[in-house]
């Protein structure tokens, strides 16, 4: 069975990405691209639906991990009576191919080790055909995939896996490069592993060295924004949700979603973060990525893209694996791309005119492009849609979306008065007016003195903590402050804050499923803009404490169960918790920020 979510490491070279165990297996990574096909599977399966296992034979060996610095590289101590060895791990960032290197060095006494290699493409389906090509290196192909493995160690076939018994005594080193290159190309050349390593680290000790948040949680801040590298595709700048697929928001349940592509209402948010954190090359990189994917007709904008801006994300289930922990169906692919979701307007525009305002150029067709959708999401403001949360319940009219509506014209307005755009403002100020008042006239009740889920209903989501930090009202507007006690009292589960009551929202999917962390963090920031910093500060910490002992978040997380759940780790959830931090130790503080637009 896999690990515990939790319990798993991030490894990455910026184009894809690995999880590794804390028992020193690599059980999940899709090769050569995010979105790619996995050819170690064992997370959503079982071992023979591939892993790369690497530890002491000892069972009973003790085990200490820790990133070194703020790289992505992973030091792994293993104990035993008999000695001690460090294992590290780390993918160099990409050269010509892809590679995985794991080096073991003796630091006391002898330890016998145990290498299990099963390479399954295809999602752990295919078996691929392995031939020795040397004393040290092995090939493995199946179709249009070829891996290669170099190493010393005494490596033979077993069951259609490949192991190695062997021992690493004090001051001995043992390497093992693992490289990925399509099956048509010649033979790659392998990395030197100790060189590698020391390129790699000066590469993260550069990039680290470029953040500009010296506050409080410096160490929490700058472990997520190495995390947001990591889930960064180099070659176009797009950011995945998360390296995973099918992980479960409920243990055990269906709601299991693919997150290893791009959503554009993570938007500004994400530029946010990067930009407060002196990392503008990201931040363009991340603007570019999203105007480049959105150019064409606005008629046919989606929420989600693939990492290169691929529209076509068809979803299809993986019949052969059973799941995490038994949560099937596991899903490639996500039918929610094309859902009509009124708040990505919202998000492009605001993260266009945050990016003026801080001085990072929009080319002139970029404003073109934010015309023409501005001037199709006009016809469409005003009827339902699926939602921040792409319920598959049916669409309804969300008063988060249509806030978000309101955003994207306010945010036009301002970036046409404030930098001289040609724009009729005549009929953007009263459209902007038109959508206010059917906010404030549909989407609040007077009954509960408090904004709704959706137009007609009684109930809350945790979306609606993003209007005073929208700007759409002040947070001191009674509205808003009745919003926010109706959220205290019926959204807070141990203190943490659900998306929306599932039995009362039809999102299509049976009832359950952890706590939203990206909410949480959001409810600190309001507590921020209230005035109430102690509680905000107690909230983070206690976020912060839900992280795994390498500093990384998931999606949820199931306070009855204690454990992370939902894909890891989680782009949204470290974005937040970097704002999070920004508001409670900037004077200039990303919940303003958007709050004042200007």
């Amino acid at each position: 069975m896999a690990s515990r979510i939790e319990d798993y490491a991030l490894l990455g070279d910026c184009e894809t990405a690995a999880l590794l165990s804390a028992e020193g297996s690599i059980d999940w990574l899709c090769w050569p691209r995010f979105d790619s096909d996995a050819c170690f599977a064992a997370l959503l399966g079982t071992p023979e639906n591939g892993r790369w296992l690497l530890r002491p034979s000892d069972p009973d060996a003790r085990t200490t991990r820790r990133y070194r610095g703020d790289s992505l590289i992973l030091e792994t101590e293993f104990e035993t009576a008999e000695g001690a060895v460090t294992m590290i791990d780390f993918m160099p960032p990409r050269g010509e191919a892809s590679d995985i290197v794991r080096i073991l060095h003796g630091r006391r006494g002898r330890v016998a080790m145990r290498m299990d290699l099963t390479l399954r493409f295809g999602y752990g389906h295919v078996v691929p055909w392995v031939t020795r090509i040397g004393p040290h290196t092995l090939r493995a192909i199946a179709g249009p995939d070829m891996v290669v493995l170099h190493t010393s160690a005494p490596i033979h076939g077993e069951n259609l896996s490949t192991v190695a018994d062997f021992t690493v005594a004090e001051g001995e080193s043992i390497s093992f490069v693992m490289i990925y290159s399509p099956s048509h190309l010649p033979l790659p050349e392998p990395v030197d592993a100790e060189r590698a390593l020391a390129e790699t680290e000066r590469f993260w000790a550069e990039w680290s060295g470029r953040c500009t948040y010296s506050g409080l949680w410096r160490d929490a801040v700058l472990r997520s924004l190495v995390t947001l590298k990591a889930l960064t595709y180099r070659p176009t700048g797009g950011i995945v949700a998360a390296p995973t697929t099918s992980l479960p928001e409920q243990l055990g349940g269906v709601r299991n979603w693919d997150y290893r592509y791009c959503w554009l209402r993570d938007a500004t948010l994400t530029l946010l973060a990067l930009m407060n954190a002196g990392y503008l090359q990201e931040a363009r990189d991340w603007r570019d990525w999203g105007l480049r994917t959105i150019a064409g007709s606005p008629q046919q904008i989606q929420i989600m893209y693939g990492i290169a801006g691929e529209r076509r994300l068809l979803e299809w289930e993986v019949p052969w694996l059973p799941g995490y922990e038994g949560a099937s169906p596991v899903r490639v692919g996500n039918a929610a791309a094309p859902q009509l979701q009124l708040d990505v307007y919202g998000e492009m525009m605001d993260a266009a005119h945050q990016a003026r305002m801080r001085g990072i150029e929009i080319r002139p067709e970029g404003w073109q492009v934010q015309c023409a959708l501005l001037d199709h999401m006009e016809s469409v403001w005003d009827q339902p849609d699926e939602g921040i949360w792409e319920v598959r319940g049916g669409a309804k009219h969300f008063t988060h979306s249509k806030v978000m509506a309101w955003v994207a014209v306010d945010r036009m307005v301002k970036s046409a008065e404030k930098f001289g755009l040609d724009a009729p403002l005549d009929r953007w100020k009263a459209l902007r007016q038109a959508i206010f008042d059917d906010v404030c006239a549909k989407g609040y009740s007077k009954e509960r003195n408090s904004f709704v889920q959706h137009y007609g209903a009684s109930h809350v989501d945790a979306a609606l903590l993003m209007l005073p930090m929208l700007g759409f009202l002040p947070v001191d507007d009674p509205r808003i402050q009745g919003t926010v006690a109706a959220i205290e009292r019926e959204l807070l589960q141990d203190g943490l804050v659900m998306r929306y009551r599932t039995e009362r929202t039809d999102d299509g999917l049976p009832d359950g499923e952890g706590v939203f962390l990206a909410c949480s963090f959001w409810l600190a920031d309001v507590y921020v803009l209230q005035g109430r910093q102690a509680e905000a500060e107690a909230l983070f910490n206690r976020l912060l404490a839900l992280r795994n002992d390498l500093g990384l978040l998931s999606e949820e997380y199931d306070t009855t169960a204690k454990r992370l759940v939902g894909n890891f780790p989680q782009a949204f959830s470290h974005i937040a918790l970097i704002n999070t931090a920004f508001n409670l130790t900037r004077a200039e503080k990303p919940a303003e920020q958007r709050q004042d637009g200007d």
